[in-house]
């Protein structure tokens, strides 16, 4: 069992991010036993859901004539549009059946304004609000964090530079993550950049 002060912190495993969903990450269910073995170790377990209104102004179909994968400005901040996904109370913003949801000691849910998105767990992409996630950890006395899951080069990767500049000590399971790869290098790059932040890159096998 890892020591009280650590957190393992599970990004948006849920049914849209699978292969067979509405925003699939490919192989991303690939990570699902990964979370199954480590979350056990924790005593503390926290899940982040993509918890979206139908009306998000980040769902392309809410824009005439725009498809996903287009960028617009979306309220003062740079938006890539997405497929329809994770739509409060759908099957497909659920987290996954196969977790063994009474590990997880708390969920954050993100993107519930409709005019920002939220790919951070910490903060919407414009850091104007909190999801009070930092502070519930700080408060449990949790200063070292684990984080993996979907996507890495998205919700991932803010999550983890959003816990570095929380002061969080943050290592990022790099074989519990999939990612997007709008771009060919984006997961790499990815990594790179929460390297250069000061996140440690380590593999599930050395927990």
């Amino acid at each position: 069992m890892r020591p009280t002060n650590e957190a393992l912190i599970l990004v948006d495993l849920q049914y849209d991010f699978l292969p067979t969903g509405m925003l699939p990450v490919a192989e991303g269910d690939q990570v699902i036993p990964i979370a199954r073995q480590l979350m056990p170790d924790f005593q503390t377990v926290v899940a982040t859901q993509d918890w979206h209104p139908a009306d998000h102004g980040s769902f392309a179909a809410n824009h005439p004539w725009r498809k996903p994968g287009q960028v617009i400005e979306l309220h003062g901040l740079q938006q890539v549009l997405w497929p329809i996904h994770c739509v409060q109370g759908s099957f497909g913003a659920e987290l996954v059946d196969d977790l063994d949801q009474g590990k997880i000691t708390a969920i954050f849910q993100k993107g519930t304004d409709p005019t920002v998105d939220s790919y951070s767990g910490f903060f919407d992409n414009g850091h104007r609000n909190s999801t009070g996630m930092a502070e519930w950890l700080k408060e449990k006395g949790i200063d070292t964090i684990y984080v993996m899951g979907l996507a890495t080069d998205y919700c991932v990767k803010f999550t983890v530079l959003d816990g570095l500049g929380e002061g969080f000590k943050t290592y990022w399971i790099k074989d519990a993550c999939r990612g997007v790869e709008m771009n060919e290098g984006d997961i790499e790059r990815a990594f790179a950049e929460g390297v250069e932040a000061g996140a440690e890159l380590i593999s599930s096998d050395d927990i």
